[in-house]
């Protein structure tokens, strides 16, 4: 899903700038596209590991009011 969206939100602001004459937030050339590609591979590819590990801090998080859960419980 997030991978749809974000191919959306590149095609739609591929199209923005070429309407409006701006030129692309992106590098023209071969290498900097790969560099792109690259860094979103990468992006993804950790977004995946890290949904897979538990988190081994989360009582030590706050929620909305800073408090943790020894502050709640405790």
């Amino acid at each position: 899903m997030k991978i749809a969206l974000g191919l959306l939100l590149a095609l739609v602001i591929g199209i923005t700038c070429r309407k409006a004459g701006v030129p692309l937030p992106a590098p023209p050339v071969l290498i900097g596209g790969l560099l792109v590609l690259a860094m979103t591979l990468g992006y993804v590819t950790a977004d995946r590991f890290a949904a897979h590990r538990k988190a081994t801090t989360r009582h030590l998080c706050g929620g909305p009011t800073g408090h943790t859960e020894e502050q709640h419980h405790g």
